[in-house]
């Protein structure tokens, strides 16, 4: 079984909800998403997805996901998807860095290997727990009272996870917005909900701390990628008891190790792309679990192939250590594939189907970008 033929695919994904807002004043309405189909000699093929949350949320574009791809995939052509690390070992070797180039690529690899072998790509990853995860909500930074209504809304729909998103300039209202924000996101919590307040790497250690100081007490919640450096995480982590999960910090193996190291963290938030795909999140899976680190699956954003990328890794991880998995879907209006992944109660399990689980629209995916042979 070889790479014969490996062809990408670019589509933009609206965002549903209009605009989203990051801290920083990042705005974002669509997403430009790059899809990869890997195929093979006895025919079989794979799919893959990479869709960075624009230009300015890491070092990650989508017009640098494509390019990568360019650079690595004629030295994949002949080589065996099986063989998932040596397959890495050759993008590697191809180009440097880039993850969120090499993503598509590992997870359309993962989809064929589980296919060759007629097991779901969870199994493969270490197997199944059969445990129903709970998804998370994208709760985006507005009005307190909005951001309320939203969370009331998809607890409507089950959701009993939810990423509420805060970093106001202090034009915006600063500290004493986000205080609001969160207090009101937080006003009808219910018992089991869990809350990560996300700042996406947009506060200052002041910042930050000035918030916290006007929370009412109690609220239960952690926050998440406060700051944007590793020093400041640090210095806010050594003046709050409230847990800290990374995120933009937590790129790859190695900081996730240095993260144990300086106990700089109390869990991570493993998006997909921005950590490598399904080979590099397997193995910081196992490097949070020996750690006891708590992990949230998820992904930048992307569309129906990104969150079957997302169940099956999360449905290999230890349910004492996993918090949620993000329902990306839930951010896009457009939809790109087809598959088992109803949300019942506001959890979801990965099918028994081979690989992913899921079949291409090519209607919605269109005709290849780039092709190579």
């Amino acid at each position: 079984m070889k790479i014969k033929q490996i062809d990408v695919f670019q589509v933009d994904l609206p965002y549903s909800g209009g605009t989203y807002k990051l801290s920083g004043g990042r705005l974002f309405s669509s997403f430009d998403a790059t899809f990869v189909r890997i195929t093979c000699d006895n025919g079989l093929e794979g799919w893959g997805e990479s869709t960075p949350f624009g230009a300015t949320y890491i070092a990650a574009h989508a017009l640098g996901v494509r390019a990568g791809i360019a650079e690595i995939a004629p030295n994949l052509i002949g080589r065996d998807p099986r063989q998932v690390d040596r397959i890495y070992d050759a993008m590697d070797q191809a180009l440097v860095g880039h993850l969120h180039a090499k993503t598509a690529l590992d997870i359309a690899c993962w989809d064929l290997f589980g296919k060759s072998v007629n097991l779901p790509v969870c199994e493969l990853l270490g197997g199944s727990t059969g445990e129903a995860m709970p998804v998370i909500s994208s709760i985006y930074a507005g009005e307190p009272e909005d951001m309320r209504g939203r969370v009331a809304a998809h607890r409507g729909q089950g959701y009993k996870s939810h990423s509420v998103k805060v970093g106001a300039s202090e034009s915006e209202g600063g500290p004493s917005l986000d205080a609001a924000r969160i207090a009101a996101a937080l006003a009808d919590r219910q018992p089991g909900e869990y809350y990560i307040v996300d700042a996406n790497g947009g506060m200052s250690v002041e910042h930050a701390l000035r918030m916290l100081r006007l929370l009412p007490a109690g609220l239960d919640f952690v926050l998440e990628a406060p700051c944007a450096t590793w020093r400041e995480c640090i210095s806010l982590r050594q003046r709050t008891d409230v847990p800290i999960i990374a995120d933009e910090l937590a790129l790859d193996d190695r900081s996730i190790i240095q993260l144990i190291a300086d106990d700089a963290a109390d869990g991570i938030g493993l998006k997909i792309s921005k950590n490598g795909g399904l080979t590099q999140g397997r193995r910081q899976r196992d490097i949070c679990t020996a750690a006891g680190l708590t992990m949230s699956v998820q992904e930048t954003t992307g569309s129906d192939i990104a969150f079957a990328a997302i169940v099956h890794l999360g449905q290999s991880a230890r349910p004492n250590l996993l918090r949620s998995v993000l329902e990306c879907r839930d951010m896009v209006s457009l939809q790109t594939a087809s598959g088992d992944f109803p949300i019942i109660d506001g959890k979801v399990r990965a099918p028994a189907s081979p690989g992913l689980g899921i079949t291409p629209d090519m209607d919605v995916l269109g005709e290849p970008v780039a092709s190579y042979f």
